[in-house]
């Protein structure tokens, strides 16, 4: 797929995803989230994909979705592609997408983050954001409700009664009020945002096993709203087993042993243990 909306740049195992629609503030809009599915699936199907960083293009991150079309931008109905019956939200295909990536997804997010500009990042294992950045759940202003899933991730990122106060009020805040808030890890001059996040890739990327890693991100996601840690002892349980028998793990103790960095050679498309996904995937066809 060609893309029209984002940038797509592989380096030395970091893919940056950049939404590219500068002179609209990376509004999001169908194109967008058809693109960002592609470049999710890109990503996952590519070993040497290691570790993803998004961010945007020029002043925002993403300003919200496209409202070009006035009073019938949120209406289904009213749209010339429209089919019958009820549509998937958008920005809730890309967060499902996102959460169901088997590669680490850091969030560097460089200005504006409001309504699916910010609600697309949580299902995003980090998120930085630069001391200039504002973020806003608008919706209740809109007169509409929280999309993208953020009705589940939210709550779980930054807690209910903050959840709720943010999306009652619909009002935009500033980036030292996220970072108290809990929905990002940290602050920084947006010339040194990229850099900060570029450090913690590289850190993956050269420090841990991808399949460990891949594994790691769907034990912890998904374990959120596992009912009981004996569920987690289960699944647990399982990876031990299965990791500890490849050669990962072998090289992960050698090199600890004799003091030098690892090699890991486990492909996340190839290497994935036998019973993965243990899970029923379940998404909009």
């Amino acid at each position: 797929m060609e893309y029209s909306t984002i940038l797509y740049q592989v380096n030395e195992g970091i893919l940056t995803i950049t939404l590219n629609r500068p002179d609209s503030l990376n509004a999001f809009n169908h194109d967008m989230m058809r693109e960002l599915i592609d470049a999710c699936d890109r990503a996952d199907a590519d070993d040497n994909v290691k570790v993803i960083i998004m961010t945007g293009a020029g002043r925002a991150f993403c300003a919200g979705a496209d409202l070009a079309s006035g009073g019938d931008a949120f209406d289904a109905d009213a749209r010339e592609d429209r089919a019958s019956g009820l549509q998937p939200d958008g920005g809730g295909r890309v967060a499902l997408r996102v959460y169901e990536l088997n590669k680490p997804i850091i969030a560097a997010i460089n200005g504006a983050a409001v309504g699916v500009g910010v609600t697309m990042t949580l299902p995003m294992d980090i998120r930085l954001a630069a001391d200039s950045a504002k973020f806003g759940f608008v919706f209740a202003r809109r007169g509409i409700v929280p999309e993208a899933c953020s009705s589940y991730f939210l709550p779980r990122v930054v807690g209910i009664s903050q959840a709720l106060e943010w999306c009652y009020s619909g009002r935009v805040f500033a980036a030292q009020e996220a970072l108290e808030g809990g929905l990002v890890r940290s602050l920084s001059p947006k010339e040194e945002l990229l850099a900060q996040a570029h450090a913690l890739a590289v850190d993956i990327r050269d420090n841990s096993a991808p399949v460990s890693v891949a594994l790691t991100r769907h034990m912890m996601w998904r374990m959120l709203s596992a009912d009981h840690p004996m569920d987690a002892h289960k699944i647990d349980s399982r990876g031990i087993y299965y990791r500890g028998r490849a050669d990962d793990a072998k090289e992960g103790v050698n090199s600890f042993l004799e003091k030098r960095p690892a090699a890991f050679t486990g492909k996340v498309s190839t290497d994935m243990p036998d019973y993965f996904p243990w899970w029923e995937e379940e998404h909009f066809s």
